[in-house]
């Protein structure tokens, strides 16, 4: 019988893609069928990262997204197996996705201390004594002074939607 979909590749970049694939545990390639190179693996064109990765997929040994032209291929843990045993790894090497991050965590600089001036009070004072409009210890407050009920409302008609009251 006549197959369908089946394509012959070298083994040497079977086993660059699978390697490649087992070191980052993530691969992406874009979904161009005629380019001459993948553009992490130079050596293999980028049909064959497509194709093999397919492969890889209808055995369930990948998830696939794909989105904006581009693959995204993520390795499942029947996947890291199955590419341990092909590849002749031992158990102790894993993908860097399972990798724990081992860097230190990256001091926080402190701030500056604001230089002690003339007018420049200590804590909230000088805060406190804006709201209230002034030098501090007196004026209006002006917190007080704003928003709603602060003022005398009155309607005046003519403005905004609709007609307004009938003229007396």
């Amino acid at each position: 019988p006549l197959q369908l979909g089946k394509m012959l590749m070298p083994k040497k970049n079977r086993v660059a893609i699978y390697e490649h694939l087992f070191k980052e545990g993530v691969m992406v390639a874009k979904k161009d069928f005629y380019a001459p190179k993948h553009p992490e693996l130079e050596t293999v064109p980028n049909l064959q990262v497509i194709k093999a990765l397919t492969s890889l997929k209808s055995r369930g040994l990948v998830t696939e997204q794909f989105a904006w032209r581009h693959y995204y291929w993520y390795l499942t843990n029947e996947g890291i197996q199955y590419l341990r045993d092909f590849l002749h790894l031992p158990a102790e090497i894993v993908p860097a996705t399972l990798k724990r991050q081992s860097r230190p965590e990256p001091a926080r600089p402190q701030r500056a201390k604001m230089p002690e001036g003339p007018g420049r009070n200590q804590g909230g004072e000088d805060r406190a004594a804006y709201r209230r409009g002034g030098p501090p210890g007196g004026g209006p407050d002006k917190k007080a002074d704003a928003g709603a009920g602060s003022a005398e409302f009155a309607f005046r008609g003519g403005f905004g939607r609709g007609r307004g009251a009938p003229k007396e």
